[in-house]
């Protein structure tokens, strides 16, 4: 059987999936027609429901629900890592709700997060991820919410921290940080589905077996190839969270949900989420 696929050129996807895509694990029989996109086309393919496992924002699930289900594997989530609100000067928490904001997309878990925390804040652009930088720094934009690689690169182009909203997001709940996982097609039947599961699960860990296999790919397809940028990438994002969710990504999740509906951010979701 062959399944169409989507992933995002950023290191943890690439790293996760070098070798389920390359026929370096078992794959139980399956097939993978995969493409590369940045996580906001992957969030609209998936809502349009074009796609039968994709990478998506746990903000466009919120959307997608009632097409898809979460995989137990894949996931990026954990502490410390969530979207950073930076800006050329000095700002205050309290400025924000009067500025205006470069975003990395409308249906990003980023967006969603500082929804919740500034929901007066709706002066908001929207931009591919890796120019919001640059948007800052030529004032396009008072402030912007970075992820990925840019994250560990704006202290160097001179801007500063305003807010990091994982921070925000453990102080309120002392749960991990939700920020994407694996979502597979309701209409794939769940044979296959767990399938999938457990060939993402030894994708992660032949890649972290075998490193050295999955350094061409990545730098290949990432925005900042600097080795240790990509490094810290891939330690920061692909975690124990990435092989299993566990209780307590799964609590994380419904947690997020459970916020964002009850700030009027999203719409309550179908009963059934995961797969597993």
């Amino acid at each position: 059987m062959k399944l169409k696929l989507g992933f995002s050129p950023c290191p943890n996807d690439t790293f996760i999936f070098e070798a389920m895509v390359h026929g370096r694990i078992d794959t139980e029989g399956l097939e993978f027609d995969w493409f590369l996109a940045d996580v906001e086309e992957l969030n609209r393919r998936a809502i349009e429901g074009s796609v039968d496992i994709t990478k998506m924002s746990y903000h466009a699930y919120a959307r997608a629900a009632a097409g898809y289900l979460i995989l137990d594997a894949g996931s990026a989530l954990g502490r410390s890592n969530g979207p950073l609100v930076i800006s050329k000067h000095k700002m205050y928490h309290d400025e924000l709700d009067n500025a205006s904001i470069a975003i990395p997309g409308k249906y990003t878990t980023a967006n969603l997060l500082f929804s919740i925390f500034w929901p007066a804040a709706t002066n908001k652009r929207e931009y591919l991820f890796s120019d919001i930088p640059e948007a800052v720094l030529s004032g396009e934009v008072d402030a912007g919410l970075i992820i990925h690689e840019t994250r560990f690169t704006y202290q160097a182009m001179g801007l500063k921290k305003v807010a990091d909203t994982g921070e925000r997001w453990e102080e309120l709940t002392g749960l991990p940080v939700p920020l994407g996982g694996i979502v597979v097609s309701r209409s794939v039947d769940e044979v296959t589905a767990a399938k999938v599961n457990r060939a993402i699960r030894r994708s992660i860990e032949y890649a972290r077996a075998n490193p050295a296999g999955s350094v061409s790919f990545i730098r290949k397809h990432a925005r900042e190839t600097d080795a240790v940028v990509t490094k810290e990438h891939i330690k920061l994002f692909v975690n124990s969270f990435s092989l299993s969710l566990g209780e307590e990504g799964r609590a994380a999740i419904e947690r997020l949900y459970a916020v964002a509906v009850e700030k009027g951010v999203i719409e309550p979701l179908p009963d059934r989420i995961f797969l597993l």
